[in-house]
């Protein structure tokens, strides 16, 4: 695949860029890498957001996430391997990204279970990273950016 054009090269991509990338660091540190990287790799998936798959699952191998769970984030809910919190987070995720195919959005039910795992600031983190994982996401489809040449790091 060819990307349509290079947002980054054009004018006005670099500045909305920069405040994207600063949005997604405003929640460093209130969760826990690995919660972080497989909510990002979930929403990714669900949007069929290659380049953000290739850099989510490296970035997680990277900082020692294992190949079984990252192989396993797309079927979460009958895998063993994750903990409840990190499938409270999941499916926070899933609710949130699939917004359009429920007619309330995220369920009283989803957003109880959530609550249970994690505080009012690490929520506030949840919420944040999916709202942004959909916001790059929703950039990269629209312009066809390919994925594969990702190396941890290189973007941050």
């Amino acid at each position: 695949m060819e990307a349509r054009f290079n947002y980054a090269a054009s004018t006005l991509g670099p500045k909305f860029v920069k405040h994207i990338v600063s949005a997604s660091t405003a929640v460093a540190g209130s969760l826990p890498l690995t919660t972080l990287e497989l909510v990002q790799l979930r929403v990714s998936q669900i949007n069929g957001c290659a380049v953000c798959v290739d850099m989510h699952t490296k970035d997680a191998t990277e900082h020692g996430e294992t190949s079984v769970r990252l192989n396993l984030v797309s079927v979460w809910r009958e895998a063993t391997v994750f903990t409840e919190a990190e499938r409270a987070a999941l499916e926070l995720a899933e609710e949130g990204t699939r917004i359009a195919d429920a007619a309330g959005g995220v369920s009283d039910e989803v957003w109880a279970n959530a609550a249970k795992h994690y505080d009012e600031d690490q929520l506030t983190a949840l919420v944040c990273t999916i709202a942004v994982m959909n916001t790059w996401n929703r950039l990269n489809v629209i312009t066809q950016q390919p994925a594969g040449d990702y190396v941890p790091g290189q973007w941050g």
